[in-house]
């Protein structure tokens, strides 16, 4: 990725390793954040590093740690089990 701050949909999809109709759909959906300028969309570096995983952000660490912490209190039984298999 050059140092431009945005990417276009064709340039996240072979970075991704994905087609470009399946991250249209996934920005469509609103999986995929990104801004329309005229008809085409362009997606932030940093939401990029974001869903790579290189950088987390407090909003999307929040949500993990609410997910771990529903997954325990649901499952925390079976993943005792599981954990001494």
């Amino acid at each position: 990725m050059k140092n431009n701050k945005f990417i276009t949909i064709p340039q996240l999809a072979k970075f991704l390793g994905l087609s470009r109709i399946a991250v249209y759909n996934k920005v469509k959906k609103g999986e995929i954040e990104a801004i329309k300028i005229g008809r085409n969309y362009a997606i932030s570096k940093k939401y990029v590093d974001d869903i790579v995983g290189k950088k987390l952000s407090a909003k999307r660490k929040k949500e993990i740690d609410e997910a771990v912490k529903k997954t325990v209190k649901e499952y925390g039984d079976v993943l005792k089990l599981l954990g001494k298999e």
